[in-house]
């Protein structure tokens, strides 16, 4: 499986730490085009915290609103704010226990920062890599946390760098959602999924 790519940035492609969580924040539970709408219209007005915090709560809002869940989104995103520059020096963690308490942070987003922004070894569980890992038989975990928290234990060292790009790679193009490919998969033999299906992708 490919690896991480030369051109990898922070999430959607956002060039500091701080643009990097907020983008992160505001992809919980959107879809990419509605994510990346989100963050152009928010980043056009305000960038930085004291920007944000200056735009104020509502304006972040209308400027979030393609992405869902704009009003709860907003008000972490100023609460985010307040925290860096009364508390971080406008610094953002570049660890999981100071990104996560972050207000709207997350164990996902912070993994995802720390291994997009901040060139850790550190396998992010999205909703590709949840999938993937526990069909597998990689984890057996109820949550996306969970199965962070098996990888992280268990992952061999040589998988921790580019490890999310192969799960999340691997269940876009053969382990998806719906119709999964088990019968061309090369994995099949190891899978245990795929022992307890009829070899259809669905539930035996």
């Amino acid at each position: 499986m490919p690896g991480r790519t030369a051109t990898a940035k922070g999430p959607k492609d956002q060039p500091d730490p701080f643009r990097s969580v907020v983008a992160c924040m505001l992809s919980a539970q959107s879809r990419d085009a509605n994510t990346a709408l989100a963050t152009e219209r928010l980043f056009a007005l305000a960038d930085t915290p004291d920007a944000m915090l200056l735009l104020g709560e509502a304006a972040i809002a209308r400027a979030i609103k393609p992405c869902g869940l704009y009003n709860m989104k907003a008000r972490n995103i100023v609460r985010l704010c307040g925290d860096l520059t009364q508390r971080l020096d406008r610094n953002v963690p570049a660890t999981r226990e100071g990104l996560m308490a972050l207000p709207g942070v997350g164990r996902k987003c912070a993994d995802i920062v720390l291994s997009f922004t901040y060139g850790q070894d550190v396998i992010a569980v999205d909703t590709h890599v949840f999938r993937v890992a526990n069909r597998l038989g990689l984890t057996e975990a109820r949550t996306a946390d969970e199965t962070a928290r098996q990888l992280e234990r268990d992952a061999p060292g040589f998988a921790r760098r580019d490890g999310h790009f192969w799960l999340i790679q691997f269940g876009k193009a053969v382990c998806t959602a719906r119709r999964p490919q088990c019968e061309t998969c090369f994995l099949a033999d190891l899978c245990r999924w795929f022992a307890a299906t009829r070899g259809d992708g669905e539930p035996a």
